[in-house]
């Protein structure tokens, strides 16, 4: 194989065509083919799909139209998602996208400022210092500019809430008009070269073949080419993430669709709400060792907010991954390659990472064992690292009232988690490395938000004088301030520039 030009996907979803579309806007398909595989008959849950931020990069990597893609995705804008009962029953804490008050451009954090103040008596209350959290407070939203003050104060920062089916539909439109062709069907065989192991091609339900010099994998748990063909392995971490199944419905939408994700926990697991603008997509993530089908989904018809839509439909899965997503002329994505809950919003993230991070290492011909040996190193740093916060939502409670947050809150975890959780007990940092998702934001607010009170901060913190320190803490909230006041409400932006035809007819 000198050259490669024919990629064949099997399984389209969101993860096939996210791998279409990047191939044929940056691959191009006058020099490669790309021909996706999937049957209509293999369904998806499609009920809703919450994102976070780095979404942005990919839209720009297309270069698709943001508010086209809204409509078209009858798609919601999210500041950040909001944990309910997760530290106690009865506490509530945000998880805001962006930064955290303003980079004062002295090498160290902001918060630890934040955190000096507060010590010393200040509110305590640091999402203040949040222009997303104080807009998803008020229900706004609006892609604000940079303030006039001077200050290194981004862009309000988001993401999208939008329905998967329509986002797969979405991005197979964009990957045909750019020459992808679609094959409809299901593979029963896979045809390998004696020699070298690679794939040749795929045996479809008709007899006829495909043949391919590259195969990307997105048929989901079963992994028909990274695990039935190469015996990738998995490696389980049902032991820190115990749920294994998701009941999920829609429901009526929400007269005023709130610009964030919810996530309620509940007594064997937790539950999402996210709004869109034509319907509202709920789900229940559960452990089936404390509760069973029926009763999971009993309690989410119980709980969600307007009338359900549709039946429930239970998904089961395993958290892990797979030992290697990358074998010789394939690569597994999306649930190929491994499965996290939800319940950070990961799913597309991790999809997306392992797209850009292949078109980076992209082959030539035969593939390099020392760049797919990299690539699959880099992956497992992704998977772990998300791991590692997904887990600390579950570790660090107080809950003892369940026997799943008992199970939870008494657990081993990983020793890079326990690590982390010790720094920030410290002075309220994790020190995350450079290639990990999360930042010290991110962190904060999960570890903060779910009990953690830092004992210290950093010590040039200190550097700053009192009176400086309070000058500087109140034009920031002003500053903020001032951004949220001037952003509209949420449902008032989606109607002047994207409102869905669909979501527009119902109103």
């Amino acid at each position: 194989m000198d050259t490669t030009r024919d990629f064949v996907i099997v399984g389209g979803g969101t993860a096939g065509w996210m791998a279409a579309a990047a191939l044929a806007k940056c691959a191009g398909t006058q020099q490669h083919r790309v021909t996706l595989i999937e049957s209509a008959e293999i369904g998806t849950v499609g009920v809703g799909e919450s994102t976070i931020p780095p979404i942005q990069v990919f839209n720009r990597l297309l270069g698709i139209d943001e508010d086209e893609f809204v409509r078209e995705t009858h798609a919601t804008f999210k500041l950040g998602i909001e944990f309910i009962d997760l530290q106690q029953v009865g506490t509530r804490y945000f998880h805001n996208f962006g930064l955290l008050g303003a980079d004062l451009r002295t090498g160290i954090p902001f918060i630890h400022y934040w955190l000096r103040w507060a010590q010393s008596g200040g509110d305590r209350d640091q999402l203040l210092f949040s222009a997303e959290a104080q807009a998803a407070r008020e229900g706004r939203f609006g892609r604000a500019q940079m303030p006039a003050s001077g200050m290194n104060q981004p862009n309000i920062n988001y993401a999208f809430q939008f329905d998967a089916s329509t986002y797969a539909a979405y991005l197979r439109r964009f990957s045909e008009r750019r020459g992808v062709v679609r094959r409809e069907g299901k593979v029963v065989d896979v045809r390998q070269n004696p020699e070298t192991g690679f794939i040749e091609a795929v045996v479809m339900e008709d007899g006829s073949t495909v043949r391919g010099d590259f195969f990307v994998d997105c048929s989901g748990f079963r992994g028909l080419l990274i695990e039935q063909v190469y015996k990738a392995g998995f490696e389980d971490w049902s032991h820190w993430l115990p749920n294994d199944r998701a009941a999920a419905v829609p429901a009526e939408p929400m007269a005023k669709p709130s610009p964030y994700t919810v996530a309620r926990a509940r007594d064997a697991g937790w539950q999402w709400r996210i709004p869109l603008q034509h319907r509202t997509g709920n789900g229940h993530v559960f452990c089936s060792e404390y509760i069973s089908d029926e009763e999971a989904i009993s309690v989410l018809l119980e709980t969600i907010e307007g009338k359900a839509l549709a039946d429930p439909k239970v998904l089961r899965f395993k958290a892990g991954r797979r030992r290697a997503s990358w074998i010789n002329n394939c690569l597994a994505l999306g649930l190929s390659s491994g499965f996290l809950e939800p319940l950070e919003s990961t799913s597309i993230h991790l999809v997306q990472a392992a797209i850009t991070k292949f078109l980076d290492f992209f082959p030539t011909g035969r593939p390099d064992p020392v760049l797919v040996a990299r690539f699959n190193k880099e992956m497992e740093f992704q998977y772990e690292s998300v791991r590692d916060f997904i887990i600390a939502h579950y570790k660090v409670t107080e809950r003892e009232d369940t026997e799943f947050w008992r199970y939870c809150k008494h657990m081993s975890i990983p020793d890079t988690l326990s690590e982390k959780i010790e720094m920030f007990r410290v002075r309220g940092e994790v020190k995350p490395q450079a290639p990990d998702l999360f930042s010290e934001v991110s962190w904060f607010a999960i570890l903060y938000g779910q009990g953690i009170v830092p004992e210290g901060h950093h010590p040039l913190a200190n550097a700053m004088s009192d009176d400086d320190l309070q000058l500087t803490l109140a034009r920031i909230r002003s500053a903020i301030r001032q951004r949220v006041d001037g952003l509209p409400q949420h449902e008032d932006f989606i109607r002047s520039c994207c409102a869905a035809e669909q979501a527009t007819a119902a109103a």
